[in-house]
């Protein structure tokens, strides 16, 4: 039996979908900061996962930003606390969130019409910055 990482009721990911490598943290922790690899940097190859939508993934990917790999892997960089399995279980956590906020759907925007009273007050608005613009000029 695989371990799953449950994210929705519909989506969970398999264990074998990410790879965890341990590197050293930059930052505070004196000298045990030199020779401890307690930041995690959790890769989720999201392009090949098979339980991820298609739209999910095209949403996971605007989300993930820099943080999205050429070859479609997603990778995710902690080393907020000096203890390897809370940085491990922060970075899974962050994974499940970004996974979660991309299977909503951005509504969808209604065009409206600007109503006549803001027409008029941009107008005006306009009329009046043009006289002062107008005014700064040498007198004749």
């Amino acid at each position: 039996m695989t371990h799953l990482m449950k994210i929705t009721e519909t989506i969970e990911i398999g264990e074998w979908e990410l790879t965890e490598q341990f590197v050293r943290a930059s930052g505070p922790g004196g000298q045990h900061v030199n020779k401890v690899s307690t930041a995690v940097e959790l890769r989720f190859e999201a392009e090949r996962s098979p339980n991820l939508p298609g739209p999910v993934k095209a949403r996971l990917k605007r989300l993930a930003g820099r943080r999205w790999t050429k070859d479609g892997a997603l990778i995710l960089q902690v080393d907020e606390t000096r203890s390897q399995s809370r940085n491990r279980d922060i970075a899974r956590d962050r994974l499940a969130e970004l996974i979660e906020k991309a299977t909503h759907a951005p509504k969808r925007r209604i065009r409206t019409r600007p109503t006549k009273g803001s027409v008029e007050r941009r107008i005006k608005a306009k009329k009046v910055r043009s006289e002062v613009k107008k005014l700064r000029g040498k007198p004749d």
